[in-house]
């Protein structure tokens, strides 16, 4: 059985931003699936094809990521940020006052399928960003979509702010890093969600609230001191996508009428009366099955059954966080409330 801890190890590439030929390479491989690390003026981002679920699944394998948070679309101008999200009167200001540079805004999402439900954690909002970074904007230019980038570094390790940091946490898990130097910023981006009609600090980062104030004429609120319910921090949000049918978690057997959601070939007693049969990997790979989430439970849902008997999976690697959005799929949606906030 492949697991998320059992990673094919990979020959990390050093590709000098500075020849064209190395940042056209790193284009390639990002259209391939691949993972390729890049600075931006913030910290080095763990670039991957935002609409690509099976590169964003590897993306969360190969960080060791503990749960799906949403992840930051990239892209090269505001004008493809824009085809990807709802701009209110505060996010286009915004936009044209601090693109490219360390802001992302949080907005409706609008874009189709430039940015898979999987990077999206399942949410109906998408971050979004324009680095001013020059190696980020040549090599999203040369790539032509949007590209998730969180940190390029292990889970829970410090940011990397060259290419020897990310070369030491994931050499050997990714395809290629992108050296530009040292990151000028050094810190993540601000995020502010920009949904409703006030605008709210969701992280602090390398563009300052008196900044964004200045800009809006007005001030902003803070996450937690909000007079709507407290924002979710990552990992935290309680239902990020609830199908109609209820979920039943760790199903032992499939009762009659129901739809089954499993994994690695297993056929719990009863599997011969489901209503529907969807296998999350036959092969048993966490990150096809992680890929796979969300499109299996909206399809799921979709057959019109009841309940849905979700068998048990691994609960190492990938198989944590997968439990994890099974968990608040299975969870009744709350009230609407702030988005999560995206890495």
């Amino acid at each position: 059985m492949t697991t998320a801890a059992s990673l094919l190890p990979r020959d990390t590439r050093l590709l000098p931003a500075n020849r064209p030929a190395a940042v056209a390479e790193a284009a390639r491989l990002l259209a391939g699936g691949g993972l390729v690390a890049f600075p931006t003026e913030t910290v080095y981002g763990l670039g991957a094809d935002a609409a690509n679920p099976a590169a964003v699944a590897a993306l969360y394998a190969a960080k060791g990521r503990p749960a799906f948070n949403p992840l930051i679309a990239h892209t090269s101008d505001a004008a493809a940020a824009r085809r990807l999200g709802t701009f209110n009167r505060a996010a286009t200001l915004l936009a044209e006052r601090f693109w490219p540079g360390p802001l992302t805004l949080v907005v409706p999402y609008g874009g189709g399928n430039g940015v898979c439900e999987l990077a999206r954690a399942g949410l109906g909002t998408v971050g979004l960003r324009v680095p001013s970074h020059p190696d980020a904007t040549a090599l999203l230019k040369a790539f032509g979509g949007a590209v998730v980038a969180p940190s390029a570094n292990r889970s829970g390790h410090v940011s990397p702010t060259s290419a020897a940091h990310v070369m030491t946490d994931l050499s050997g898990r990714i395809d290629a890093v992108l050296d530009g130097g040292p990151s000028p910023v050094g810190v993540e981006s601000t995020i502010l969600d920009v949904t409703g009609e006030i605008p709210l600090l969701l992280r602090p980062g390398g563009l300052a609230r008196e900044d964004i104030e200045a800009a809006l004429g007005q001030a902003i609120a803070r996450a937690g001191s909000h007079d709507a319910a407290a924002p979710i921090a990552p990992g935290r949000l309680a239902s990020h996508y609830a199908p109609r049918a209820l979920l039943r978690l760790d199903a032992q057997q499939v009762e009659a009428g129901e739809a089954l959601l499993t994994f690695a070939g297993a056929r719990p007693p009863g599997t011969e009366h489901a209503a529907a049969v969807l296998d999350l990997s036959p092969s048993g790979s966490l990150t096809e099955a992680a890929a796979r989430l969300y499109g299996a439970l909206r399809s799921l849902d979709a057959s019109g059954v009841p309940s849905i008997a979700v068998a048990p999976l691994p609960p190492a690697g990938l198989g944590e966080a997968i439990a994890d959005r099974l968990a608040r799929a299975a969870a009744p949606r709350p009230a609407p409330s702030q988005p999560e906030i995206p890495q």
